[in-house]
C-alpha cells in the first residue's frame, strides 16, 4: 500500500501540469540575475578604490547566491528538458558566474536527496555540524568542541562556507570522476583570475582582501542561511533505514511559510518538502504543489511540518543545541 502512495500523488501532480517545464519564468529570472550581476561589477569600477565598495560587496554575495539558486534548478534539470542543455547552463551559472563546479555539487547534491537526514549516507549530515546525539558523542578535539557549542557557532561558521564550497569544488576537479573535468577547471578557473585581479586591480591590496572577505563571507552566510531551516531539527534515519521514499521525504524536511519575499530569498528552496518529493519540478511551480502535497499527507495521516522564517530557524537551533548538549553526557 505504502509504495503505491508516493504514485497516486504523483498522478495529481502530473495532472496538474506541475511537472512541465516553465522556459519562460527561468528566462527572465536569468536575465534580470544577469543584469543585477553585471550592474554590481559596474558599479564597484565606477566607485574605484574606495571603502564605499563594500556595500557592493554585499550585494555581489546576495547576487551570487541567487545565481547558486539558478544552478540548483539545472541541476535538478528543472529549466529544461535535456540534460545537456540544463548542464551547460549549471557550467555558467555555476563554474563561471560564481566559482562553484556544477558537477560535484550535483553528484553531492543528489546523495543528500537520496538519503535525507540519514546517518552515514547524507552528505549535509556529516559535515562540520552533529544531528544526531550519537555523532555528537563520539566527536573528539575540536571537533567536539564545536558539537557541544553548535547552535551558538552555527551563523559564525557559515561565514566560512562560501570557501569551503570553492575548496570543494577545486578538489572535486582534480579527485572525483566528474564529467568533463578540463572544462569545468578551465571555468572554475577563469571565475578566480576574474574575481582576484578585478579586486586587487581596482583596489589598494588592503581593500581587495576586505572586499573578497565581505563578498564571499556574506555569500556563504546568506546560502548556509537559506539552507538551515530545510532539514536541521527534522527527523533523523539510522543508516539503512527503509522507510518509503515518500514518508523519508516528508518526515526529514520542513517548509517555510511562502510569499513573494520569502519565495524570492529563498530560491523557492522553503518549499523543502514538494522539492524533495519532486525534484525536477520547475521552482515556481513548487508553491501551487504545496497545498496539494499537504492535503495528500493528512490523508494518508503522514506529519507535514511548515512553519514561519524564524520558528524555522528556532526549532533548528534548539535542536542543534539539544544534540550538542549530548557531548557532556
Amino acid at each position: 500500500m505504502r509504495g503505491s502512495e508516493y504514485s497516486v500523488l504523483l498522478r495529481r501532480v502530473r495532472a496538474a501540469d506541475l511537472l512541465d517545464r516553465r522556459v519562460g519564468y527561468y528566462g527572465w529570472k536569468s536575465a534580470l540575475t544577469a543584469v543585477a550581476f553585471v550592474g554590481g561589477w559596474v558599479a564597484f569600477f565606477v566607485i574605484g578604490d574606495s571603502w564605499w565598495t563594500l556595500p557592493v560587496a554585499a550585494f555581489l554575495a546576495a547576487v551570487f547566491s541567487q545565481i547558486a539558486f539558478l544552478g540548483h534548478d539545472a541541476g535538478h534539470k528543472q529549466i529544461f528538458a535535456g540534460r545537456r542543455a540544463n548542464y551547460l547552463y549549471g557550467l555558467i551559472a555555476g563554474n563561471l558566474a560564481i566559482g562553484l563546479s556544477i558537477g560535484w555539487w550535483t553528484s553531492n547534491h543528489n546523495r543528500h536527496h537520496a538519503h535525507p537526514n540519514t546517518e552515514g549516507m547524507d552528505p549535509d549530515a556529516m559535515g562540520v555540524l552533529a544531528f544526531h546525539a550519537d555523532r555528537a558523542r563520539a566527536g573528539k578535539g575540536w571537533r567536539r568542541f564545536i558539537f557541544r557549542y553548535q547552535a551558538w557557532l552555527f551563523f559564525p561558521l557559515l561565514l566560512l562556507e562560501g570557501g569551503s564550497l570553492h575548496w570543494k569544488s577545486i578538489v572535486a576537479v582534480f579527485r572525483w570522476p566528474i564529467p568533463n573535468r578540463v572544462w569545468e577547471g578551465a571555468l572554475l578557473a577563469a571565475h578566480f583570475i576574474g574575481l582576484l585581479s578585478a579586486a586587487f586591480l581596482v583596489l589598494s591590496p588592503g581593500k581587495a582582501l576586505v572586499f573578497i572577505a565581505v563578498q564571499q563571507g556574506l555569500f556563504g552566510l546568506y546560502m548556509g542561511s537559506t539552507f538551515a531551516p530545510n532539514h536541521k531539527g527534522m527527523e533523523v534515519l539510522p543508516d539503512g533505514d527503509n522507510t518509503d521514499f515518500l514518508r523519508r521525504q516528508v518526515l526529514t524536511s520542513r517548509n517555510v511559510r511562502g510569499s513573494f519575499l520569502i519565495d524570492t530569498a529563498m530560491g523557492g528552496l522553503n518549499y523543502q518538502i514538494e522539492h524533495h518529493l519532486f525534484p525536477s519540478m520547475p521552482r515556481a511551480n513548487l508553491r501551487l504543489a504545496q497545498p496539494m502535497v499537504a492535503q495528500f499527507c493528512a490523508e494518508i495521516d503522514v506529519p507535514y511540518c511548515e512553519t514561519s522564517l524564524f520558528e524555522s530557524y528556532r526549532q533548528a537551533m534548539a535542536a542543534l543545541n539539544e544534540v550538542g548538549r549530548q557531548t557532556v553526557r
